[in-house]
């Protein structure tokens, strides 16, 4: 039986193997997952104008104008920054409107005491995150005039935001439930996720949790064999979409690395 440092080793040459081939297009796919979530909700928007006018009027007592505004801000805002992402074009604008957009939805649809909607939405926030990391370059940070300490930039700290907030979003994916498939998927998944976070194994923990994340997304999210009618479509349709987020962002750190302030960068140095 091979060593287990010798296994390790041959999944990480795998897994460096599998970035050689992919890494034009896999920066791409990665923005296009991370921004399905507010992609198919603009779209939402168009097509339940005015089931959400009438939500948000009721809900706040706005009025019809005020309302309709809301909604029309949210559509255009979501539509507008996923067009600029997957363009590569105004980048760190398009994240920061996603970001209004975020804390716009928090407020409006009361998602502040629900927690497990709020950690969703600081997870995509941290998707955010690392979208505005790549787009700085080592050379340029975005915070002008803030020293760096230990040949630790900004851009670096934001990656480590965008993982730790990954966790987050991934915390509500898990079930909590006593079946021995179930069971195992939780543990595997948090493993997988924490070696994420503290940056140990980045490439290889993150690759493995995209590969492991889509099957299941296809198997217990499958919105498209429920009718569009019944409850349960939209609810495995939020649940997909937000799962392909996930995966986005774990793209995201897969494409990037885990950045200066990880594990994997403090062993070179040793």
């Amino acid at each position: 039986m091979a060593p287990n440092g010798d296994l390790m080793g041959a999944a990480e040459d795998v897994a460096d193997q599998f970035l050689r081939v992919t890494k034009h297009v896999l920066p791409h796919l990665a923005h296009l997952c991370l921004i399905s979530t507010f992609l198919e909700d603009g779209i939402r928007m168009w097509f339940q104008w005015n089931e959400q006018r009438d939500y948000i009027n009721i809900t706040w007592g706005s009025g019809v104008f005020l309302a309709t505004l809301f909604v029309l801000v949210n559509m255009c805002g979501q539509l507008a920054g996923c067009v600029l992402v997957l363009a590569r074009k105004f980048v760190p604008y398009a994240c920061f409107g996603l970001f209004g957009i975020i804390f716009l939805q928090t407020i409006v649809y009361s998602i502040l005491w629900d927690l497990k909607f709020l950690m969703r939405n600081l997870a995509l926030g941290g998707g955010l995150l690392l979208l505005l990391a790549e787009s700085r370059s080592e050379g340029k940070s975005m915070f002008a005039g803030v020293p760096i300490v230990e040949n630790i930039s900004p851009r670096q700290y934001m990656q480590l935001g965008g993982r730790l907030l990954l966790v987050l979003m991934f915390m509500t994916l898990l079930h909590f439930e006593l079946g021995p498939f179930t069971i195992f998927q939780d543990i595997f998944g948090m493993a997988l996720i924490i070696l994420v976070a503290i940056g140990f194994k980045t490439k290889l923990a993150a690759l493995t949790l995209v590969i492991w994340l889509f099957i299941i997304n296809l198997i217990q999210n499958a919105f498209w064999n429920i009718s569009s009618y019944s409850p349960l479509h939209d609810f495995l349709k939020y649940d997909f979409f937000q799962t392909m987020s996930v995966i986005g962002g774990l793209l995201l750190v897969v494409a990037l690395g885990p950045g200066g302030v990880s594990m994997d960068e403090h062993k070179k140095k040793w």
